[in-house]
């Protein structure tokens, strides 16, 4: 029997569950699991298959599913390989991500993830790793800081924000999301105050959970395991996700450059079922504003 979660309304449904090609006997693997939305509605189209769940968010409520058909692993996906072999699985189906933060950690003041509470910086979504936004906020190089902002935030006043971050901490730590944001209102024009915090807040959180390397890996990983006919569905939150998510579809490699064989066809172990990256609709931005940014793509595995 599912418990039902309600803390997260999980994005573009049915799109997801259309695009996985959900195969009744299949193996299906949903990496980003949190409040089990998607796994929810997986179940309910396989009979003698498998869902297997990571999540590496110990406060990941989802974990209350209780079905035979249903394995979950409170870890990181980037050992999505290592404990689908350890199972038994050599070969899946269908692999869903959801990539985004949920509005379960975002509403959890002490997870330091979001700037409109006043708690001390984390943004940690495994609370057993070292390293949080406290200590790369008040520890990194000016240097580093600012070649985190533009490349995670693609901040064009990155350097003169990482200067002021530097000169601020020397006065005193700088130790709660209330004080980084006012930093960075002082340092932007009041035009851009307010989306380069978010900006910084965003860059941070990639930081912090290594996003980008993780998701490469995930990558990686589909053209790996899926079997032929599989379907890779992930939905992204910001251009730097997107961009990694549609050149690997289209090309095979991160880079977007087409290799061709010796026929001039492009070498790319995927054939993209969206040409175009899918979005909410008006109505599901009104019930749910967190899908306002989403982009799925779907890909299938040759």
């Amino acid at each position: 029997m599912l418990t039902e979660n309600k803390y997260h309304i999980p994005v573009l449904l049915e799109q997801c569950i259309q695009g996985l090609n959900i195969q009744s006997d299949g193996v299906y693997v949903d990496v980003t699991y949190g409040g089990g939305g998607h796994s929810a509605k997986i179940l309910e189209k396989i009979k003698s298959g498998k869902l297997i769940a990571f999540d590496k968010d110990d406060d990941s409520p989802g974990k209350l599913f209780s079905d035979k058909r249903f394995l979950f692993v409170n870890h990181d996906f980037i050992y999505l390989k290592r404990f689908l072999k350890y199972y038994g699985y050599t070969q899946v189906n269908g692999i869903l991500a959801d990539l985004g933060v949920s509005s379960h950690q975002f509403d959890t003041p002490e997870r330091g993830f979001a700037h409109r509470y006043e708690e001390k910086l984390d943004m940690r979504m495994d609370k057993n790793q070292k390293i949080s936004a406290f200590e790369i906020i008040n520890t990194y190089a000016d240097s580093d800081l600012a070649d985190i902002f533009f490349h995670f935030g693609e901040i064009h006043e990155s350097r003169r924000l990482a200067v002021m971050i530097c000169t601020e901490r020397l006065k005193n730590k700088i130790e709660t999301t209330g004080q980084l944001a006012e930093i960075v209102r002082k340092s932007s024009h009041p035009k851009n105050a307010g989306k380069n915090i978010q900006l910084v807040f965003q860059a941070l959180r990639i930081k912090v959970n290594n996003e980008i390397e993780a998701l490469k890996m995930l990558l990686n990983f589909t053209s790996e395991v899926l079997v032929s006919g599989g379907r890779a569905v992930i939905i992204s939150y910001h251009s730097l996700e997107d961009r990694l998510v549609k050149n690997f579809f289209n090309f095979g490699n991160f880079e977007g450059q087409a290799e061709k064989d010796i026929y001039g066809n492009v070498k790319t172990p995927f054939i993209n079922i969206s040409k175009k990256p899918l979005t909410a609709s008006e109505h599901e931005v009104l019930n749910n504003p967190r899908s306002r940014s989403a982009r799925l793509r779907i890909a299938e595995k040759t």
